[in-house]
């Protein structure tokens, strides 16, 4: 048990600890791009990542999340491998494509078998534990390749890349020595067979839809939130050099508060743990939108904490709900929900932000997530 727990950490590690984020747009200024170039290879990478979502869990589950986490990291070193080598639109666009279609295998499939080794060994009830410990991982490991990778930046923008190199390379490995527990399925019509997966998730299984839109909810939620962090603290005038140190105290504040989910949970128990957890994240909305002072960033903090508890804890519910048969795909499915559900609410947003204040911007997502998020809240109650 213990060496796939590692093995999966590692993989995460490999996945987030990001050496390029800080420095990415100045490295696509330095050969050439404009913004209007930088919006269309994001654009490029989640357009893959949104359709893939789904198919990936699918493939996961019949094919072998070993095998899928496998070809994801390979996928994701080949496209690091290519942004370390190359220098022009075209072959940074072919980067972001490995990029997108890599990440997306290992979303779902990580948390599909970690819950899978526990249930082998008849320890599922640590599952919280030990996903507070994967978010704490890959959060703390985006906080630190931070500092990292701007330090390396200031030899050459090109030195961040050929680390992240290494770094995307240790997750091989990692896959590699990963051991199976799931039966695989053996489906002769793969379209039709995630339908059904689909269906049943959204549809038939009523308790199992509402933990996946809640989960979906609230998701959307603390990603949002996460884009408002830096229009935030220019609002406040904040030096450029504060930019990196309070972004990465944030990641740590999530780490942290991951890895006492498992306590959190255990003394509220899954209803009052979800109702807690829409309070405080639809709360940090409307408290920043009248704290648009210093006093907003304990603000800011706070809510992370909650995001920090609500990844590995709303994740449980649903694999708790789950067959270890479609567990990917089930997850694939709340992604996608977090996803499509970003793409509708972020460019509203921050029209409203652009057009009227950041206030009214926080308020409309305080409202937008608040009410989707109450009514499944009170249909898994029913259920």
């Amino acid at each position: 048990m213990s060496r796939n727990i590692i093995a999966l950490y590692l993989v995460k590690l490999s996945k987030w600890f990001s050496l390029v984020m800080p420095i990415i747009v100045l490295f696509y200024e330095e050969h050439g791009l404009g913004l209007h170039d930088v919006f269309v290879l994001k654009s490029v990478y989640s357009i893959t990542a949104v359709a893939l979502e789904i198919p990936s869990g699918y493939l996961a589950d019949v094919w072998g999340r070993k095998r899928c986490l496998l070809l994801g990291c390979l996928l994701v070193f080949g496209g690091c491998v290519c942004y370390a080598c190359t220098a022009t639109f075209y072959a940074f666009l072919c980067a972001e494509l490995l990029l997108g279609i890599g990440q997306t295998l290992v979303n779902g499939a990580d948390s599909a078998l970690l819950y899978d080794t526990l249930l082998h060994h008849k320890r599922e009830d640590r599952y919280f534990r030990y996903e507070g410990r994967m978010t704490m991982v890959g959060n703390f490991a985006e906080a630190t390749a931070g500092i990292f990778g701007g330090l390396l930046a200031v030899y050459s923008l090109r030195y961040p890349f050929y680390g992240q190199v290494a770094v995307s390379f240790m997750g091989i490995p990692a896959a590699l020595s990963l051991r199976e527990y799931a039966r695989k399925g053996n489906v002769q019509n793969p379209l039709k067979e995630m339908v059904r997966i689909v269906r049943y998730s959204l549809f038939t299984n009523r308790e199992l839809c509402s933990n996946i839109m809640y989960s979906g909810i609230i998701g959307a939620a603390t990603l949002t939130m996460a884009w408002f962090v830096q229009p935030v603290l220019i609002h406040l005038d904040t030096p450029t050099k504060w930019f990196g140190v309070i972004w990465t105290v944030l990641n740590l504040t999530v780490g942290i508060a991951a890895l006492g989910s498992d306590r959190v949970e255990r003394k509220l128990g899954m209803n009052r743990m979800n109702a807690f957890i829409l309070v405080m994240i639809i709360g940090g909305y409307v408290a920043l939108a009248y704290n648009l002072t210093w006093a907003g960033l304990a603000v800011l903090f706070l809510f992370y904490i909650f995001r920090g508890l609500a990844t590995p804890i709303l994740k449980g519910y649903i694999n708790q709900l789950t067959f270890s048969e479609m567990r990917a795909t089930v997850l694939s499915i709340r992604n996608f929900v977090i996803r499509l559900m970003f793409a509708g609410v972020a460019p509203f947003v921050g029209w409203l932000n652009d057009m009227y204040s950041l206030q009214t911007a926080l308020l409309a997502s305080a409202a937008l997530f608040f009410l989707p998020g109450l009514f499944f809240l009170l249909w898994g109650y029913r259920k």
